[in-house]
């Protein structure tokens, strides 16, 4: 029995004794390849064409033809404005063209048998000055008549209201049997859908260096300097869209100290919609050799940003980075490493300064589509 208890009280001694095993950590190189760098902003979509649909004769509105919230094709008829009265007034227009057409032909025969009775002095000149008066009167008429015909057959076309643009149409604010007032009465919206813009707000850091970039290709700012922007959605979940930079303002606004910028992107599925809310990504460099680590990789000491990196022997010591943007999924490291080091990635929890680990290296890929998806 005293063998026995002896035994057991070695045993935790022993096992005390024994070395840990060091933790088990997964290791890569960084990416390291050309890069550009990008800015990113927040931006809003807006149309490129927007119509406040309005009627241009009054009336009582006969018909509606399209569904709240179609999309309409240019020229596509929308609403019907009772026709009665305007085709009456064209009727009455017509008519009076026609008389006018006949006291023309009247004064004309007059004045060409007072020219011939002149030259034979068979009629006093004062005669013959008053039938040219009457035809020159009648020529007058005639096309006073011809331009009222014309503003009624204008009148009867309007009441017939057509979509001016292509693109979505919103709901009807006016009922069929309402009265409708010319130029005033507001009886839909359009909006264009492809393509479409979205407008974002930068510095003037930024601004100094895209139009640095953008005299560097002879082009101006002002007119988009022609620079491709990708634009993602809030959940991402679409995209990225490509697009292209087209307008700035010119001048910066004196409050925020800002200048607005536009790109246009194609919207050929309709995704983007006018009002939505867009991250946009602007080049802010030439291409250059970048080093590039997963986020995870990346931690935090006091107000510093460090990575562990893990030497020949297995020990692991940290380095301090600057990190940049994102791009492809992974995060710009600005300066710190040059791209020989190997990094842990994952097991960050497991290690300390000075430790040994056991390293299983990986290979990361040109982009982390795990972190993009």
């Amino acid at each position: 029995m005293l063998l026995i208890l002896g035994l057991a009280a070695c045993q935790p001694e022993a096992q005390e004794s024994a070395p840990a095993a060091p933790p088990e950590v997964t290791v890569a190189k960084p990416v390291d390849r050309k890069i550009v760098e990008d800015d990113e902003f927040v931006g809003r979509f807006e149309a490129v064409d927007e119509v406040g649909v309005r009627a241009r004769v009054g009336g009582y509105l006969a018909q509606v033809h399209f569904t709240d919230g179609q999309i309409v094709k240019e020229g596509d008829l929308l609403f019907t404005i009772d026709q009665r009265p305007f085709v009456a007034e064209k009727d009455r227009a017509d008519a009076q063209e026609r008389v006018t057409a006949a006291m023309l032909d009247y004064a004309k025969q007059q004045f060409d048998r007072g020219a011939d009775l002149l030259k034979r002095g068979t009629i006093p000149q004062s005669q013959y000055d008053e039938r040219n008066q009457a035809y020159l009167a009648a020529v007058a008429g005639a096309e006073a008549a011809k331009a009222t015909a014309r503003v009624a057959s204008l009148n009867l076309d309007f009441t017939e209201i057509r979509a001016p643009i292509a693109g979505r149409i919103d709901r009807r604010f006016v009922s069929v049997g309402n009265l409708i007032q010319p130029d005033e009465t507001l009886l839909t919206r359009i909006v264009s859908l492809d393509p479409i813009d979205i407008y974002f707000d930068i510095d003037e850091r930024a601004l100094l260096n895209y139009a640095r970039d953008a005299r560097s290709r002879g082009a101006d700012l002002q007119q988009g300097a022609g620079l491709d922007v990708k634009v993602r959605l809030a959940d991402e979940r679409d995209g990225p869209f490509t697009g292209r930079l087209d307008f700035a303002e010119n001048r910066i606004d004196d409050a925020s100290g800002t200048i607005r910028l536009r790109a246009r992107l194609d919207n050929p599925q309709f995704i983007m919609k006018p009002g939505m809310f867009g991250r946009v990504n602007v080049p802010a460099s030439l291409p250059h050799d970048g080093i590039m680590l997963p986020d995870e990789a990346i931690s935090s000491d006091q107000d510093q940003r460090i990575v562990y990196v893990v030497a020949d022997d297995g020990t692991v010591s940290t380095k301090p980075v600057r990190p940049g943007p994102t791009i492809d999924g992974y995060r710009v490291i600005r300066s710190g490493l040059d791209g020989s080091e190997t990094i842990i990635i994952d097991g960050l929890m497991r290690v300390r300064p000075g430790i040994k680990v056991t390293p299983h290296m990986i290979e990361l890929p040109p982009t982390n589509e795990k972190t993009e998806g």
